[in-house]
This record gives C-alpha cells, structure tokens and sequence, in this order.
C-alpha cells in the first residue's frame, strides 16, 4: 500500500511506474540509461473514494488527462530512485489539493456610509475634471 494523504492509501498495483530515458543533458549516459520515471495513476479504476476522484478531476491540472489518468514525469534527478520518489512526492501534493475544501463564499453588500462616500468622491472628481475645462466665450 502506497499512502498518498493521511487515511488515504491506494494499493501498489494502482500506480504504475516505468523507467525512460530522461531528456536533456547528461553527456553520453543519456542514450544508455533509463533514469527518468513515468508514472500513471487512472483514477476512474482507482480505489479512491467517489468525492476525492471528483475533486481531483475539478482541478483542471494540465497532469490529469481527459481519461482521468494522471500522468506525472519525473527526470529532476539523475538517479531513478530518486526520481520515482520525486514523482510520487508529486502525486501526494496533488491528492492533498484535492483533499482541500474551501469555504464557501458568503456575499456580503457594502453599507450605505460606504456607498454614499463613493458616490461623492465620484461626484467630487467630476467637479474636478470640469473645472479642468476650457472657458467658453459666447461672443
């Protein structure tokens, strides 16, 4: 078992893991070793709760794909362990924005002394702006 949040744990199964060779720099190692890691989690066969998998996919994150499979690369390091637990580090991080709520949103109106002090000071720099105007003589 896997935990990816306090009280929640997925089997080993359900994470799938597979090395790949890593982009970018590395000198000649690069094209030998399989050192990045790519892990896919389907959260649709996932034994994850109903509302958990449901918040994941309203996150909109660019990882998860229309399938609801999370795709995660890891090639931060150059060691596939670490990279293995780079990416599962990163699949934590995003089980636990999913387990956030946020409060919901209470509407409140502004007072009357507040709309009042706005529509003076409107009213106020109009007076202003007209002032700024040029005189008109009627000759």
């Amino acid at each position: 078992m896997i935990e990816l949040a306090p009280g929640v744990a997925v089997a080993d199964e359900e994470i799938e893991i597979n090395a790949i060779r890593a982009q970018g720099a590395g000198g000649q190692n690069v094209n030998k070793v399989s050192n990045a890691v790519h892990l896919r989690f389907d959260l649709g066969a996932s034994s994850l709760d109903v509302e958990l998998r449901e918040a994941l996919l309203a996150l909109h994150d660019q990882r998860i794909s229309k399938d609801g499979v999370i795709v995660i690369k890891a090639q931060r390091f150059r060691s596939l362990e670490k990279n293995r637990d780079d990416a599962l580090q990163r699949l934590r991080e995003l089980v636990a924005r999913g387990l956030l709520r946020r409060a919901p949103r209470i509407a409140t109106r502004p007072s009357r002394s507040a709309q009042r002090k706005r529509v003076d000071e409107k009213s106020r720099r109009g007076q202003i702006k007209a002032a700024r105007a040029p005189v008109r003589r009627d000759d």
